[in-house]
């Protein structure tokens, strides 16, 4: 299976939505990693909720990169051009 193969769809209805604090946090952690990279757990350990991930690949700011070999169920994720947007000031 490969990362392409989630269940997430993207909803054309979110185009003008804006993250929530938590969501925001999140991306703007993939700012300066190579390729976009997420991380997988916040500054103080804990893992990131599978349901605010979730919620930004289905709002096209970020995007599954590869599945976990050792744990499949944690989506690995990068962002995307439209999430760098939510830290680009022209974009407004």
């Amino acid at each position: 299976m490969d990362a392409a193969n989630t269940n997430i769809r993207r909803d054309p209805d979110f185009a003008g939505a804006r993250p929530t604090p938590a969501q925001r946090n999140w991306l703007g952690r993939g700012i300066d990693q190579p390729g976009g990279k997420l991380p997988l757990f916040d500054r103080n350990g804990k893992r990131i909720s599978p349901r605010t991930i979730r919620s930004c690949i289905e709002q096209g700011w970020a995007e599954p990169w590869f599945i976990n070999p050792v744990k499949p169920d944690w989506l690995v994720c990068k962002l995307t051009d439209r999430g760098r947007e939510i830290f680009d000031p022209g974009c407004d």
